[in-house]
């Protein structure tokens, strides 16, 4: 795959986040049933990002939980013969509570399927609502995102990849196409 366009670079990814902060904080007008859940593996850096941006304009820094879809996925045998499962790390009830659901890339939706199936695991949530970086469309599945840093649309030729200092050593959003 080559690289065909750099769609948002780090100062672009951090207003895009402030922006879904303030969205969240006016939707949602009382922090303190507010959780943030983030699908590992960027979902979930995203998810940090999040809450420290909600802290900064609500002086409340809500818990933050990451959950590992691996096992949820309709296409495990797919992945390969040992797929690696990390852990889950929700260490608060997420019953009665708003769960925002952060992830990078909404493409057909099977992976929030999976985290939905998952979080209901844990509890029965107020309300779930969708945060991602980056919607591709192509959607599979009726999902929709509540909160969206940027739509691009794309054919199914392209990949849209998500870069973050955390993982790749840098923060930005390309489009790759494939040869």
């Amino acid at each position: 795959m080559k690289e065909k366009a750099k769609i948002l670079d780090k100062d672009a990814i951090g207003r895009s986040l402030m922006r879904i902060s303030h969205e969240i904080l006016e939707k949602n007008k009382f922090t303190k049933d507010l959780v943030i859940v983030g699908i590992r593996n960027r979902g979930a850096y995203l998810a940090q990002r999040l809450a420290k941006s909600i802290e900064r304009i609500s002086k409340k820094l809500p818990p933050v939980g990451i959950l590992d879809i691996t096992l949820y996925r309709d296409d495990l045998t797919q992945i390969g013969p040992q797929p690696v499962v990390h852990k889950t790390e929700i260490d608060f009830d997420i019953s009665d509570k708003a769960v925002i659901l952060v992830d990078d890339v909404l493409y057909t939706g099977r992976t929030v399927r999976c985290a939905l199936d998952e979080l209901i695991d844990f509890g029965r949530p107020k309300s779930i609502q969708l945060a991602v970086l980056v919607d591709r469309g192509h959607r599979e599945l009726p999902i929709k995102a509540d909160y969206v840093g940027k739509n691009i649309p794309t054919s199914k030729r392209e990949n849209v990849e998500v870069r973050l200092q955390e993982v790749d050593g840098k923060d930005e959003v390309v489009i790759l196409e494939k040869d």
